[in-house]
């Protein structure tokens, strides 16, 4: 560990981090604590950039919406996807501009609308004839993609099933805006969270391929297609390498007419493998022949992910000497269903031992409580200035 963590302005940690500069980290900081490293931010745009050439990452706030990964993909030259007023809000105080945005909510109101436009985003999603009317009234500041849906039962959160148009309703739902005078640009569609294979966005773009092209022979000038996010990072099932996973996807996106702009809204893969959760052990019992080891996070704070976004995260001891005991990891709230895991197998950890959770950034912090007034975990970041610059 460099002697730079002590660098309030930029500090620096070297992954994968030991055990000194994590535990510098929390007798800085604290515990419980979500670590978000601006190096793993940059590493996984790149490597989502070179998967997919030529298509524009608009990063998705959702899953961690921290003002220092927009700042590191800003200066990387990275778009964003919004889709509510405090997102907009993030981004216009970040300096970012609006022409880099777009507003993917399917769902809004005029309110909403006019907070975005206000901002200077004008592109919108839209999937039904209702949400179409919203923008007879913003027609003149404002365009529109058309969000069609492809179920994805496969998917940890099939998105499709609360959002989209049918693929058959698109030709009728362009007939509709063209008679409200509403400008619509373009398709959109997500294929659900961390998919486990790029099939579904094969589907897809073959599916909207064919519907462009009728579009287009309608008259109508079609000239953007959103592909979504859904590309998965690994928890504990290892999976391939982001440019194997999208090579079926560059095929497909190969087949479509000349002349569109691409678009994807990554939001796991940029912000998952960026965070690592510290927790500290604060009691411990010897109940049924197993310890249970209490922490100061858990599933109401920053483990929520794996009640809400089907996630089960890499645990490991800071401290480890080798042996094991059965083990159950609960949280600090007062509810019995604060559990973070139920079987594993631990040292006999003692109160003040530290927890290290693995590729904690999306949906995390993010979603986290303050359930039975537990405050919780301090997000911080390391790394924010390129090691080229830190080194100056």
């Amino acid at each position: 560990m460099s002697d730079q963590i002590l660098d309030a302005t930029n500090p620096r940690l070297q992954a994968p981090y030991d055990r000194r500069g994590l535990e510098a980290l929390m007798a800085r900081f604290g515990s419980p604590l979500v670590v978000i490293d601006c190096d793993i931010v940059r590493a996984q745009f790149h490597a989502l950039s070179e998967a997919l050439p030529g298509v524009d990452l608009h990063y998705a706030l959702k899953p961690l919406p921290e003002r220092c990964v927009v700042d590191t993909l800003k200066a990387l030259g990275g778009f964003f996807d919004l889709a509510t007023n405090g997102e907009v809000d993030l981004v216009r105080k970040a300096g970012v501009d609006p022409r880099r945005c777009i507003h993917t909510h399917p769902i809004k109101r005029d309110s909403d609308i006019r907070e975005a436009i206000r901002f200077g985003v004008r592109t919108f999603v839209a999937d039904n004839p209702d949400e179409l009317g919203k923008f007879v009234r913003h027609r003149a500041r404002s365009e529109v993609l058309l969000r069609v849906a492809f179920r994805n039962p496969a998917a940890a959160a099939d998105l499709s099933r609360k959002f989209g148009c049918e693929p058959e309703s698109v030709p009728a739902l362009l007939d509709l805006a063209r008679r409200l005078g509403v400008k619509v640009v373009g398709l959109s569609f997500h294929v659900g969270s961390q998919t486990p294979t790029p099939d579904m966005h094969v589907r897809a773009i073959d599916s909207c391929r064919e519907l462009i092209i009728a579009a287009r022979a309608a008259g109508h000038s079609l000239s953007v297609l959103d592909i979504g996010g859904g590309f998965p990072v690994t928890y504990q099932e290892p999976l391939p390498p982001i440019h194997e996973f999208c090579a079926p996807i560059r095929d497909a996106l190969a087949k479509l007419p000349s002349g569109l702009r691409l678009i994807a809204e990554p939001g796991r893969f940029i912000a998952g493998p960026a965070g690592t959760s510290l927790s500290t052990v604060v009691g411990r019992a010897l109940r049924d022949g197993r310890w249970w080891f209490y922490l100061d996070d858990g599933l109401y704070g920053s483990y929520n992910g794996q009640m809400f976004d089907h996630a089960m995260y890499a645990i490991r001891p800071l401290r480890d000497d080798g042996s094991r005991v059965p083990a159950v990891l609960a949280g600090p709230t007062c509810d019995s269903i604060d559990v973070v895991r139920e079987e594993i197998e631990l040292p006999l950890l003692e109160i003040g031992d530290v927890l290290v959770g693995r590729t904690m950034g999306a949906y995390t912090s993010s979603s986290a409580t303050d359930f039975n007034f537990i405050r919780r975990a301090k997000v911080i970041a390391i790394n924010e200035k390129p090691e080229s610059e830190s080194a100056e």
